[in-house]
């Protein structure tokens, strides 16, 4: 161990976790960051990364030491306010101790250079980050990611914004969660600048590398634009044919599309499940076959953007608000969409449910249960139950200040559950409890 490692030993108790019921050691106490400012030269061939992150956080607390969540890219200088400081890392943490103590509501600069090849972060739910594809990159970081490819504060509700810089070899397209700033070509390489002026957790920040074509998926409106691989082409325009209707029809119901624009990235590799980033969506390839086989996921990865996103759960033991709401928005489309109504598909999904043991508590499935099929569609008949209960006038109306009250806000399900009451002329306690609280099933709505 260098003698700058040994010298920030003995952090703070408790600064190198977060609040985080689920997730306690992916997050930081003492301070909250306020903007990441990213510089990033990938090196596709080698699967190099050389970075340098410019974080600017606000002290919630005096600090004499504090700590950064990062994977296994190696750090090679630290500075606070411009000056050395210590520093340890190990695979998960980054321990800093500056020259100086920072004062409690004391603005501070932390400035970290780091380079190396970035791997995915491995877990329960496999692996997680910045990953090599065939030919590119790809970053699909929910639900803990993020220090893969950035040091930075790993919890949902620590939101921020964002300027993401990224230098590749000129043949390829790089796409990153926020808005295209400007692109510089040098010799050889290229430079994409973008900026996510919302908070934005980190999770939701990816970036996506590849010999990517840029198509438009719909005309008017918000601007929704899709990098693909050419050979794709004919494929998406036909499985992406309805996105601006789908567009459309969201907004009619949540409200206003939440980000300036929209981003479909299709891999030219196969992926497991489509993943949903701030104001971006990553689908694999063999989620395209020219037969709209999985519309349903497009809704689904569109519907985030609202939910998830723009209101993002507080804690993970929250997720059903991203998840169920998700999976309503599919029902939702079936039916403005022409297909089945939304009530057969309630219908035929809690027959499903109701084949399934009795074993998740929707408001708190536990961690090893968080991605559970059982908290998605069950959560789904959640909100279709309080539909049925307060009618469609109040229902949607609840939905639309739902998402205008918290926009690009945490959430909770104590918060949701105090929204829902004030759209209804009964108490809705009973409901939530036997919806959420109980692993027993409840009648189907009706």
């Amino acid at each position: 161990m260098t003698p700058k490692a040994s010298a920030a030993r003995g952090a703070t108790p408790g600064a190198d976790r977060s609040g985080d019921s689920y997730l306690p050691e992916h997050g930081n106490g003492g301070y909250r960051v306020v903007h990441y400012d990213l510089d990033l030269d990938y090196r596709v061939v080698s699967n190099r990364l050389a970075g340098r992150a410019d974080i600017t956080a606000v002290a919630v607390q005096p600090l004499s030491r504090f700590t950064l969540d990062l994977g296994r890219l190696r750090v090679q200088d630290v500075r606070v306010n411009g000056r050395p400081a210590k520093y340890a890392h190990r695979p998960d943490k980054l321990q800093i101790k500056p020259e100086r103590p920072i004062g409690a509501g004391e603005s501070f600069r932390v400035d970290i250079r780091y380079a190396g090849k970035p791997v995915p972060i491995s877990g329960r739910w496999g692996d997680l980050g910045w990953e090599e594809l065939t030919d590119g990159a790809l970053v699909a970081s929910q639900p803990n990611g993020s220090p893969s490819w950035f040091p930075c504060d790993d919890q949902p509700g620590a939101k921020a914004t964002f300027r993401v810089a990224v230098t590749v070899p000129s043949p390829y397209t790089v796409l990153v969660t926020g808005d295209p700033v400007s692109r510089r070509r040098g010799a050889g390489s290229t430079t994409w600048v973008y900026e996510r002026p919302e908070p934005t957790s980190p999770y939701l920040m990816s970036v996506q590398i590849g010999r990517y074509e840029l198509v438009d998926l719909a005309a008017g409106g918000v601007v929704q634009r899709a990098a693909i691989p050419p050979a794709l082409r004919r494929e998406v325009a036909h499985d992406f044919g309805r996105h601006g209707e789908i567009m459309m029809a969201l907004q009619r119901l949540f409200g206003p599309y939440p980000f300036r624009e929209y981003v479909v990235v299709v891999a030219d590799d196969e992926l497991d499940d489509p993943v949903e980033a701030q104001g971006m969506a990553v689908f694999g390839r063999n989620h395209v076959d020219g037969r709209r086989t999985h519309e349903r996921l497009v809704v689904h990865e569109l519907a985030h953007q609202w939910f998830g996103n723009s209101l993002t759960v507080a804690d993970w033991r929250h997720i059903w608000l991203n998840e169920g709401f998700a999976t309503y928005a599919e029902w939702l489309w079936s039916g403005v969409g022409g297909a089945l109504p939304t009530d057969a598909l309630a219908a035929q999904w809690y027959a499903w449910v109701a084949d399934r043991p009795r074993d998740v508590i929707v408001a708190d499935p536990g961690v090893d249960r968080m991605f559970d099929p059982l908290v998605y569609k069950r959560g789904a008949l959640t909100v279709h139950a309080v539909r049925k209960r307060v009618g469609d006038e109040s229902f949607f109306a609840l939905l639309r200040t739902w998402v205008a009250e918290h926009r690009h806000a945490t959430v909770t399900t104590e918060q949701f559950r105090s929204h829902a009451q004030r759209f209804a002329r009964e108490p809705l306690d009973g409901l939530f409890a036997a919806w959420l609280d109980s692993p027993a099933l409840p009648p189907l709505p009706r």
